[in-house]
């Protein structure tokens, strides 16, 4: 059965002066400020859809990866995975790279990074953003 999230933005004024404030409904986690100068410039306290795009592919990939190292007879320790979501004013998204460190006994570094690109290749996620180019370090601690 599918399931389906929801999150809204309520946005006032215009791009460059406006702001606005994206809540995650279906967790009920919080609402947080968006705003043009967040998304181009420096945060100062506000996010952007990039980072959220950042948190959702970390997450995502590192879920794809932890079940795709268990299906290969893996127990992952740790997994750190870090997502750098580029964005360019005027073209938009130009590019996702993640960066995965990994604690998994008894695996070899080859068979690490193989296991990795699967993982890349088959999130949810990356699947969803195939119009980017994703690329990917992996690495064990």
């Amino acid at each position: 059965m599918a399931t389906v999230r929801h999150a809204h933005t309520v946005w006032q004024g215009d791009l460059l002066k406006g702001s606005g404030v994206v809540t995650l409904d279906s967790s009920g986690l919080g609402s947080y400020d968006v705003s043009w100068p967040a998304r181009k410039d420096e945060p100062n306290g506000k996010t952007s859809p990039e980072e959220l795009i950042a948190a959702a592919h970390s997450s995502c990939f590192s879920m794809a990866f932890s079940g795709g190292l268990a299906k290969e007879g893996y127990a992952p320790a740790r997994l750190e995975t870090k997502a750098d979501v580029t964005f360019q004013p005027g073209e938009g998204i130009t590019g996702i790279h993640l960066t995965v460190t990994g604690e998994v006994p008894g695996l070899e570094a080859d068979r690490f990074q193989k296991l990795a690109e699967e993982a890349k290749k088959n999130c949810p996620v990356s699947q969803a953003l195939t119009g980017t180019t994703i690329t990917l370090t992996a690495k064990l601690a």
